[in-house]
């Protein structure tokens, strides 16, 4: 597979590609399902991985991997942020997710809310959206 730049991805790369944005997807589902339980917390959580699991596609197209999660938010913003391939809204949201699912996941008392989390759902669902639509010259025809 070749890119507007010109990158050539082997079939592995393109596999991996189609498998981050298949668990993206089920992340968006999973975090829908569990907004409207009223499980707040854990939907903030699995909004965030939408979009982890979405970056961690993109970066494959340069042939980048980031060992931790912060090496994911800070690839993500030097390589597609700061270039202009991305947004700067979505490095934003990318943070503020990541942010947001560790308040969740690791502090006693959150503030998050139905509010907080219907914002992060929608913000994981536009990050998806966007990074499929940067993907469609390396998925064509694969």
């Amino acid at each position: 597979m070749s890119s507007e730049r010109g990158l050539r991805l082997d079939e592995k790369t393109v596999s991996l590609l189609k498998g981050y944005i298949t668990k993206a997807k089920e992340k968006l589902h999973a975090s829908g399902v569990l907004l409207r339980s009223g499980d707040y917390e854990d939907a903030v959580s699995r909004a965030y991985y939408v979009a982890f699991h979405a970056a961690r596609a993109v970066l494959l197209t340069d042939g980048l991997v980031a060992s931790t999660h912060q090496g994911v938010v800070n690839l993500f913003g030097l390589h597609f942020v700061r270039t202009g391939r991305f947004d700067k809204k979505f490095g934003r949201f990318l943070t503020n997710l990541k942010d947001e699912r560790e308040n969740s996941d690791y502090e006693i008392y959150t503030a998050i809310d139905k509010a907080v989390a219907k914002h992060a759902v929608q913000e994981a669902r536009e990050f998806l959206k966007a990074v499929e639509n940067y993907l469609k010259p390396f998925l064509q025809g694969g």
